[in-house]
């Protein structure tokens, strides 16, 4: 029984600063989801909204259903007359369009700079 004790080390030997370098890791990790998880997460959400109130008239959209149309009004509680065929017209929620669909201009312009 004495050997068991004497390769078990000292009791109670521990660091004098125990408790703080103990959040050490947790704090890390924390830092390391806030850049790589939600900042991002953040900042698409922002971009997202900021695309949906400057919507207008014209604009090509994508549903977050993959429909693809024209807006050619706006209604009231949010909705947007949307033009996906030749007459067809439908109302959808401002909130179900994911992006803007980039015209050949634009994307053109991104290719050539």
């Amino acid at each position: 029984m004495g050997m068991a004790y004497a390769m078990g080390g000292l009791p109670g030997g521990g660091g004098s600063g125990g408790g703080f370098t103990a959040f050490i890791p947790l704090v890390l990790m924390f830092v390391v989801f806030y850049f790589l998880l939600i900042r991002p997460q953040q900042k698409k959400g922002r971009d997202l909204k900021e695309m949906l109130s400057s919507l207008k008239t014209g604009d090509q959209i994508v549903t977050s259903g993959g429909l693809y149309g024209t807006i050619i009004g706006f209604g009231e509680d949010n909705r947007v007359k949307v033009k996906i065929a030749e007459n067809v017209k439908v109302d959808i929620a401002r909130s179900a369009i994911s992006s803007k669909v980039a015209t050949a201009i634009e994307a053109g312009k991104g290719k050539g700079d």
